[in-house]
């Protein structure tokens, strides 16, 4: 059986990989072997046939990156074709002295019927079609696709960067990032090859072209040389069978770059050709009147085709008259709705019309309408979402829904962001602008309104859609006003993440857990601690920025301490050494050695003697001594933070809550942990011991 499963796998393996191969071959066998008549017929056949599926894809492909393969079946068709026109002029120069039908009944067809016997009229169809498919069509296509390649492979930076902008704003996931990564660079593959495979279509017109005179020269010679044709007989075989050789080569050569040039004129977009044609061509009804106008004014001129202008103009005013009224069918619905709901007096006030507070709110001016309406394609709501899921994942419990709301009394450009009701942030954007960001280092300046991150604070210049990829040249990252809103959101929602987290949070946190571990659930709460409790621990980890992902570990230790201590603040203290793992790898990464910075002991001391002697766990220290002290913190801070590693202080767990909150918003880079949160398997290395300078209390 072991044998029979390699045998099939390798079958498997072998049916999928000889496609290539076989069609090599059958090329060069076409090459090499003289063909049949009937065998010619059915490439020919086929040729055509294939040029029809590609039109049709193309035609009907919603985006250019859905048909990746064009440019190997572009090259393919063409390989293809001239390997056909090698097999018809041996059958054409060998057979031709015995008739129009010597090379197969599509080439008879082409060259009796289509172009009625006359092989002057042959030549002119061909030559037609040979201008039209190297001047016209291929050459157009060719330029676009230079063109298109060129612009596309400047602008990947710009896009890698603004990927990265929509990931960290958490409006992607990182498999969801890693997919645009991967439709951007196939994106600048595709075109990359377009531009090169335009070439072989015009290099195949060329070959036409060559191939038409050497059957005719070499056919000429060969019937009145070797077969004593007389020459009016030799002209007719040899010019018919060469000129529907030709015919039949080309129509397909002409369907393939037609194929090519619909594909490179494509715009992105939801809608298929055939219905973006319909929809931009005969949606507006005042061109289809006036056009309908025009055609009915010549049609009335004596002398012109009236029959035709007439009809045509009331064809198009009918489109026009039905394009009208189908768009003021909603209108008018939306008018009688709104006339019915309006109440005839008004009703009593009721506990209905006290609005509760929203626990994220998001208000708007009336010019940033358009981001949050899906009916005028606004991306803004899709993006809040996109936040919400990345902040759920990693914060450890569900946020909120965010309620917007449009406010007049908001500037046009205005947005402001509330947290329970109050105002945690607010901005001012350009809706129909993009934001640069100056990272940090830009090869230039770029002209535009001067502008700040709202997020982040970094210096950003407001630019039109023309100047975008310019900028991203520039190093600058440029993204649209809904990231802009979306990534402040996000900063305010980590900011504010304890706030977020109530009795209902936390319960469905413990239903979670009860599935997997449903025995310690049912002894933490309420048998050792109360909801409340559970919650201000909690609130206590997430206002620290600690995620509560790992509620089992959580849950474990709460159980643990419980029967020591109620307190919230020593049972943080315990979860927070339980988590120090995650702490830590928060803070350094995976990066063995973690410097740090430590107090004199004297002075960790005389902070611990404050701290116990007073009410409410606050240290009295002198004034001066405590400038002093967090002057300290903040150079050593400044020193650290150039040197490129994160700024962390360890200190005793008695003192690490007081001093993490006196430093949360004079120093908010600024790491407190405690002895005891440091993984053991953690390289400690002390670059700095303050207070060992400072004066006494």
């Amino acid at each position: 059986m072991a044998e029979a499963g390699i045998a099939a796998n390798f079958q498997r393996v072998s049916q999928q990989g000889m496609g290539v191969p076989v069609m090599i071959l059958v090329l060069l066998a076409m090459m090499v072997i003289p063909l049949p008549p009937f065998a010619l017929d059915m490439f020919f056949t086929f040729s055509i046939s294939l040029s029809l599926i590609v039109l049709l894809v193309g035609v009907y492909v919603l985006r250019p990156l859905d048909f990746g393969i064009f440019p190997a079946i572009l090259l393919i068709t063409t390989l293809f074709r001239l390997a056909l026109n090698i097999a018809s002029t041996r059958v054409v120069l060998l057979e031709g002295h015995t008739g129009t039908g010597a090379a197969g009944k599509v080439i008879e067809a082409f060259g009796e019927f289509v172009i009625g016997g006359n092989y002057a009229v042959g030549l002119v169809v061909f030559s037609i079609l040979v201008i039209i498919n190297f001047v016209v069509v291929t050459k157009g296509a060719g330029r676009i696709a230079e063109v298109t390649a060129r612009f596309t492979l400047d602008a990947l930076p710009g896009k890698q960067m603004a990927i990265d902008a929509d990931m960290n704003a958490g409006m992607l996931t990182q498999e969801e990032a890693r997919e645009r990564r991967d439709e951007v660079r196939r994106e600048a593959d595709f075109y990359g090859s377009m531009d090169g495979a335009s070439k072989f279509v015009r290099g195949d017109a060329v070959a036409g072209i060559l191939i038409l005179f050497i059957n005719i020269i070499g056919g000429l010679t060969i019937g009145m040389v070797q077969h004593d044709l007389p020459l009016s007989e030799a002209v007719r075989n040899y010019t018919l069978l060469t000129i529907g050789d030709g015919l039949v080569a080309q129509i397909p050569a002409l369907l393939i770059s037609s194929s090519a040039a619909i594909i490179v004129t494509r715009v992105s977009g939801q809608q298929e050709l055939g219905k973006q044609a319909v929809s931009q061509l005969f949606g507006n009804p005042k061109i289809l009147f006036i056009t309908s106008g025009i055609l009915g004014s010549m049609g009335i001129i004596p002398g012109m085709p009236n029959f035709a202008f007439l009809s045509l103009a009331a064809v198009i005013g009918g489109i026009g008259y039905y394009q009208l009224t189908a768009s003021q069918k909603p209108v008018e619905e939306e008018q009688t709705v709104d006339e019915e709901e309006v109440p005839a007096e008004m009703r009593d006030l009721s506990w209905d019309d006290v609005r509760p507070v929203d626990v994220i709110g998001l208000e708007v001016g009336y010019r940033l309408i358009p981001l949050v309406d899906r009916n005028q394609d606004g991306e803004l709501m899709n993006r809040i979402k996109g936040v919400r899921r990345k902040l759920s994942q990693e914060l450890g419990f569900l946020i909120q829904a965010v309620h917007i709301r449009d406010n007049l009394d908001l500037a046009p450009n205005s947005y402001r962001i509330a947290i329970n009701g109050v105002t945690a942030g607010e901005a001012e954007i350009y809706p129909d602008l993009f934001l640069a960001i100056n990272p940090g280092q830009v090869y230039g300046e770029i002209d535009g309104l001067k502008g700040v991150d709202p997020a982040f604070g970094l210096e950003a210049v407001w630019v039109d859609a023309a100047n975008r990829e310019q900028a991203q040249t520039l190093g600058y990252t440029v993204v649209d006003p809904s990231t802009v809103v979306a990534t402040h959101l996000s900063q305010i929602i980590q900011s504010n993440a304890y706030q977020l987290l109530g009795h209902e949070e936390v319960q469905k946190m413990l239903d979670a857990l009860a599935k997997t571990a449903p025995k310690l659930v049912e002894d933490l709460v309420p048998k050792l601690l109360p909801l409340g409790s559970v919650l201000s621990v909690l609130q206590n980890l997430l206002e620290e920025k600690v995620p509560i992902r790992d509620m089992r570990s959580i849950a474990e230790t709460l159980a643990a301490q419980a029967p020591k201590s109620q307190e919230p603040v020593m049972l943080t203290m315990a979860v927070r050494a339980a988590l120090k793992q995650a702490i830590v790898q928060n803070i350094n990464g995976m990066d063995p050695e973690l410097v740090v910075m430590t107090l004199d002991p004297g002075l960790e001391q005389l902070l611990l003697q404050s701290i116990q002697g007073s009410e409410g766990g606050d240290a009295g220290i002198e004034p001066g001594l405590a400038e002093t002290l967090f002057q300290s913190l903040r150079d050593n801070v400044q020193q650290v933070e150039l040197s490129g590693k994160p700024a962390v202080l360890i200190i005793s767990p008695m003192l690490r809550e007081w001093l993490a909150k006196m430093v949360k918003h004079s120093i908010p880079s600024l790491h407190v942990l405690s002895y005891n949160e440091v993984p053991d398997d953690k390289q400690i290395k002390v670059i700095a011991t303050l207070g060992e300078t400072l004066p006494a209390a």
